[in-house]
């Protein structure tokens, strides 16, 4: 499976994994089964109990197309729709948990969904839809061919990184900051913090704790106020994500 790194606001690179074949293919004929259930709903419906085509029959050809448009509509824009509203999701995608993203980071839009949607006709419905899927075995993010004119690449929400994998930390609107020195800090450094104090923790290692406490001092000229080093390196963290999302 092919890896993804997209860029949070902070410029912290987050790996996701590309959606497989098989998780595509699941979504596509979910959505193709709500699309068919649809279909013979309006079907018998509309045309075997309430005889819709014995009150079109007056009606000239131009007039029957745009009742069949109207009634059939939906069917052809549920993918373009759903993905605009559920940002990214179809109910397909949304059951087998992928969702599209764009490749550079920012969230997708509707002009993406809408250049998504407008190749679906070549990805899907030519050639039985090998286009479509020999450009998602082939290409290095996995994508097809709308994918690659929009921009875009379809994900695995199972395999998301945690926040913990990242220098990103939980913090509330109500959070107040003690150290503003720390953004002398790159995210770099913050991101070497992390990951020693993590293992530290883990292996139960106060020496390499401690010595991490005074590497920030020296480096930043802040002091260590609460007496615990865990302590102060978990403010350390929770400082800087603030100043970076405040600045």
């Amino acid at each position: 499976m092919s890896e993804l790194s997209i860029n949070t606001t902070q410029n912290v690179k987050i790996n996701f994994i590309a959606a497989s074949v098989g998780e595509r293919l699941g979504a596509f004929f979910i959505d193709l089964f709500i699309i068919i259930c649809y279909s013979t709903a309006i079907s018998v419906v509309l045309f075997d109990w309430l005889q819709l085509d014995r009150l079109m029959a007056s009606l000239d050809s131009w007039s029957r197309g745009a009742v069949y448009l109207i009634l059939y509509s939906p069917i052809i824009v549920y993918s373009l729709v759903l993905e605009s509203i559920f940002e990214g999701q179809s109910l397909g995608k949304k059951l087998v948990k992928i969702k599209v993203v764009k490749i550079d980071g920012y969230q997708a839009g509707f002009g993406d969904y809408l250049v998504r949607w407008f190749f679906r006709v070549i990805d899907f419905f030519s050639l039985f839809g090998l286009p479509g899927m020999i450009a998602v075995v082939t290409s290095q993010k996995s994508q097809r061919l709308g994918d690659m004119a929009a921009g875009t690449a379809v994900i695995t929400l199972k395999n998301k990184i945690n926040i913990s994998h990242t220098i990103l930390e939980e913090i509330g609107d109500s959070y107040v900051p003690t150290y503003p020195l720390v953004i002398k800090l790159s995210d770099n450094d913050m991101r070497i913090i992390k990951e020693t104090y993590q293992k530290a923790e883990a292996k139960n290692d106060h020496e390499i704790i401690y010595k991490l406490v005074a590497k920030i001092e020296s480096v930043t000229g802040i002091k260590n106020q609460s007496g615990n080093n865990s302590d102060f390196i978990r403010v350390i963290l929770k400082d800087y994500n603030f100043y970076t999302q405040h600045m």
